[in-house]
C-alpha cells in the first residue's frame, strides 16, 4: 500500500512537471524578447528597405543612386519617402532584416546615418521599443 502511495505520488509529479515545461519554456522566450538588446544597421524608410536600398527609389525621382545605404542622397530619400507616407526603420543590410523603430521622432534625427539602436524588441510585430539611438 506504502508504495503504491509513493509511485502514484511521484507519476503526479512527473505529470505536474511535464506539463509546467512548455508554459516556462514560452516564458523564458518572452523574456529573451523583450531584454534589452542592441542592433546596428541603417536608419531608413521602409519601402527602401524592403528593397534593400535607395537605388531604385533615387533613380525614380531623379536623384543620383547611391550604391551604399549612407550618406546625404540617403538621407534625402528615406525623408521623402517618409513623407509620402512610410516609416523610419532599421535597416541592417548584413542580415537584410528590417526592424519597425517605435520612436519615429528619434528615428527622423538619425535619417540615412548607420546607427546603434538600443530597446527592447517584440519579435512578433518585429518592432524594436527604442530606449536610445547613436551613430556608429
Amino acid at each position: 500500500m506504502k508504495r503504491s502511495a509513493v509511485s502514484l505520488a511521484l507519476a503526479v509529479l512527473f505529470a505536474v512537471s511535464v506539463a509546467s515545461a512548455p508554459a516556462a519554456h514560452a516564458q523564458n522566450q518572452d523574456n529573451q524578447n523583450t531584454a534589452a538588446r542592441t542592433f546596428n544597421g541603417v536608419i531608413m524608410d521602409s519601402g527602401c528597405a524592403q528593397m534593400g536600398s535607395h537605388a531604385q527609389m533615387e533613380t525614380q525621382h531623379g536623384m543620383k543612386a547611391s550604391k551604399e545605404l549612407t550618406g546625404d542622397e540617403a538621407k534625402k530619400c528615406a525623408d521623402t519617402c517618409v513623407q509620402a507616407g512610410a516609416k523610419y526603420v532599421l535597416y541592417n543590410p548584413g542580415n537584410k532584416m528590417t526592424y519597425q523603430l517605435s520612436d519615429q521622432d528619434k528615428a527622423k534625427q538619425f535619417s540615412g546615418d548607420s546607427v546603434k539602436v538600443s530597446g527592447s524588441y517584440d519579435s512578433s510585430s518585429k518592432t524594436i521599443t527604442v530606449a536610445n539611438i547613436e551613430k556608429r
